[in-house]
């Protein structure tokens, strides 16, 4: 039974990968400004081994994974395209190191009740957290925790600020 939902849970994930949807270039990235470097740390895994991302090389590996950072569309927790890729460094990592454990912090703007912020938040951290176990990450590696509103990044009042705050941090132990 586990086995032809994981089966299904790939092949939907596949196919999501293969379409050609998306936000419409709504926003940016919001990556410039330093904005992962609060909760996640600067320090860089080096790619181990084996386990690399289709199409990147070890140098292109270990630049992902210096990304700790997924952004989000507003009031949405579906992980854009441009951020596959570095989710799935940061899986061929924590599957070639099965010791390691990552806490994926879910965050949000400061738009909406704190209760459904929350509920976002967490969302939008199970989601990197279902990309990171379809690519063979194990469960007990990879725990959630939403934040809501709680930690912003920025705190100007403007879309350029709320748009660095609709995120996930992707926090190894020990950092």
């Amino acid at each position: 039974m586990t086995t032809l939902l994981m089966g299904v849970v790939a092949a939907v994930f596949l196919t999501a990968c293969a379409s050609t949807g998306g936000s419409g270039g709504q926003e940016g990235a919001g990556a410039a400004g330093g904005a992962g470097g609060a909760a996640s740390g600067a320090e860089a895994y080096p790619a181990g081994g084996s386990g690399g991302v289709q199409g990147q090389g070890l140098a292109g590996q270990a630049g992902l994974m210096a990304k700790r950072t997924i952004y989000f569309a507003f009031d949405k927790s579906t992980v854009k395209p441009e951020y596959r890729d570095i989710i799935a460094a940061h899986a061929a990592y924590l599957s070639a190191h099965p010791k390691l454990t990552v806490t994926l912090e879910g965050n949000t703007d400061e738009r909406g009740s704190r209760e459904y912020n929350i509920g976002l938040g967490e969302r939008r951290a199970e989601a990197v957290k279902q990309m990171l176990l379809v690519q063979g990450v194990a469960a007990n590696q990879v725990h959630t925790i939403s934040y809501g509103e709680e930690r912003p990044v920025c705190t100007a009042h403007d879309e350029s600020c709320w748009r660095l705050n609709r995120r996930v941090d992707i926090v190894y132990s020990g950092q």
